[in-house]
């Protein structure tokens, strides 16, 4: 794979850098790559694949906070890593995915080096920020029924593709609700011609 197609925005200099530190692996889909306590050592870049950044309660709910897509790289690896800081989120692969991991000590020195890094580091930041209160907004002032249609939506647009190969429990567990209310709410827009259910499938209209 040439990753370097991947951050193509990043100048050619800083990427020859990035290259001589950074090892690139492989993880097949649904693997947990990272999960709370753990101590962060590379800063994650994904460059294929997908990866679900959620927070897991003690009782086994989830909760979805955002995807990573190849171009993106992980805020929170950077951030606790930077800070020694363990992990409090999971970090679990939808697809084989590969990932660049970039030593933390070696991302810290490309900042000082790199206005495209500092550059990337920043808007990573900002990019998951306005991902967290996009939930925060849905969390505080939408009903669950606003909460499904925006997560079914964000779920095409991250895939590409308006059928949704999600069973009603998983996509419970994403919004921390009970199936039962899931499969209520989407006959419900099934009767709207929002969708057109499926077994383990959804069909956006």
């Amino acid at each position: 794979m040439d990753w370097k197609k991947t951050f193509s925005q990043l100048e050619p200099a800083l990427l020859d850098a990035m290259e001589k530190e950074a090892v690139v692996k492989e993880f097949p889909a649904g693997e947990i790559i990272l999960k709370p306590g753990q101590y962060i050592r590379s800063a994650m870049l994904v460059l294929g694949g997908r990866i679900k950044i959620y927070r897991e309660h003690e009782d086994g709910g989830e909760f979805l906070m955002y995807y990573l897509q190849p171009g993106e790289a992980c805020a929170i690896s950077m951030i606790c890593a930077l800070h020694s800081q363990v992990s409090e989120v999971m970090a679990k692969t939808e697809q084989d995915t590969t990932v660049l991991m970039l030593p933390i000590s070696v991302a810290e020195e490309l900042m000082g080096r790199f206005k495209t890094w500092n550059q990337f580091v920043i808007q990573t930041y900002r990019k998951r920020f306005e991902d967290l209160l996009q939930v925060i907004d849905h969390i505080a002032f939408r009903n669950m029924d606003e909460r499904l249609e925006f997560y079914l939506k964000r779920h095409a647009r991250v895939t590409g593709k308006k059928t949704i190969e999600l069973s009603h429990q998983q996509i419970a567990e994403d919004l921390n609700t009970s199936r039962e209310v899931i499969s209520r709410l989407l006959k419900k827009m099934e009767q709207g011609r929002y969708l057109r259910l499926n077994r383990n499938m959804i069909e956006l209209l």
